[in-house]
């Protein structure tokens, strides 16, 4: 899956790239056709991708924290 998202990140950045040079606005528009086109599949593998390790400790080292403070009595 990591190898899918970096291609669909490569072809819309090389896809924005080549937009940019092209002199015709017919090429320019559907190159950003596809850009977009890409960007879209690349964030649909990454909404599917299960959530990093680093996250996942993240989250558990602050419900571990909040459940062993003592609420602050004024």
């Amino acid at each position: 899956m990591n190898k899918e998202l970096r291609e669909f990140r490569r072809l819309e950045r090389v896809c924005l790239e080549q937009a940019a040079l092209s002199t015709m606005d017919l090429a320019r528009s559907g190159l950003l056709k596809v850009a977009d086109d890409c960007r879209i599949a690349a964030e649909a593998i990454e909404a599917q991708s299960p959530r990093g390790a680093f996250t996942g400790a993240v989250q558990a080292l602050r419900l571990a924290w909040s459940a062993t403070r003592t609420p602050n009595r004024h």
